[in-house]
């Protein structure tokens, strides 16, 4: 098992899906986990402070309760499909402000107390659209796109202080978000196609790949972005056809 013994750990977005498994992978390993959100976790267990993370001053008060942390992890954030044309001002602005502006503060305000003491690990969530085009997600797509460029600047400028800066890029994950793919075989029968793993993946091992990123056990690993897709960023023309296997219980098979 990961070690996290005597550290501190905060986790934005962490009520529930890809943050509460973080939080849970965390805990397991012996942090003192905060779980910073607008609600409640429904594991009642983990310690909670309402946080608006688009609320610079809601942040500030996060870590004045929280004290210097050693393990943040930047998860929260959200999505809401609409066509490219059609997308709003309001819906832009709202993810961005989200998925985007709140990592940077999040950020922000982590490394400033993390500086003086020269050691600890940020983990933030991107997503394998921080990479891909996909259709009816410009919004969604542009804020993770984004969320590398912080990656990769963050981990370059705190180096020096022996902050490392991770991501992590889920693929399809069954989450609340994701309900509506996941209810669907139809969907999950063509999307699982493209997957060389055959299926989706569970908050729980995205949470396990945080754990990992945040852990002493990649102390030589910073600006990275781990892919927990299944494999499905390696398939450009898909990996499973009906010729070779079959689709049942929510995932393909081999005949």
């Amino acid at each position: 098992m990961i070690s996290f013994a005597g550290k501190t750990a905060v986790v934005t977005g962490g009520s529930n899906g890809i943050g509460l498994a973080a939080a849970q992978a965390l805990e397991l390993g012996g942090a003192k986990v905060w779980i910073a959100d607008v609600e409640p976790p429904s594991d009642l267990e983990l310690s909670y402070i309402q946080t608006d993370v688009t609320d610079p001053a809601s942040l500030a008060n996060l870590f004045e309760k929280t004290g210097a942390p050693d393990v943040v992890v930047a998860n929260a954030g959200t999505g809401a499909p609409q066509d490219l044309t059609e997308t709003t001002r309001e819906v832009w602005d709202r993810l961005i402000a989200l998925n985007l502006t709140a990592v940077f503060h999040t950020v922000q305000t982590a490394a400033r107390l993390m500086k003086p003491r020269r050691t600890g690990a940020i983990v933030l969530t991107a997503s394998t659209n921080s990479y891909d085009g996909e259709a009816r997600l410009t919004a969604y797509n542009a804020s993770k796109a984004g969320v590398l460029g912080i990656l990769h600047t963050a981990a370059n400028e705190l180096g020096p202080y022996g902050i490392r800066v991770n991501a992590v890029c889920p693929g399809l994950i069954r989450t609340r978000l994701t309900k509506r793919h996941f209810t669907n075989p139809e969907i999950l029968r063509d999307y699982f196609q493209h997957i060389p793993l055959g299926r989706g993946g569970e908050p729980e091992e995205v949470g396990a790949a945080i754990a990992f990123l945040a852990s002493d056990a990649a102390s030589y690993i910073t600006g990275a972005a781990l892919l927990v897709d299944g494999g499905q960023m390696a398939s450009k023309f898909g990996t499973w056809n009906d010729s070779i296997a079959e689709f049942q219980q929510d995932r393909w098979k081999l005949r």
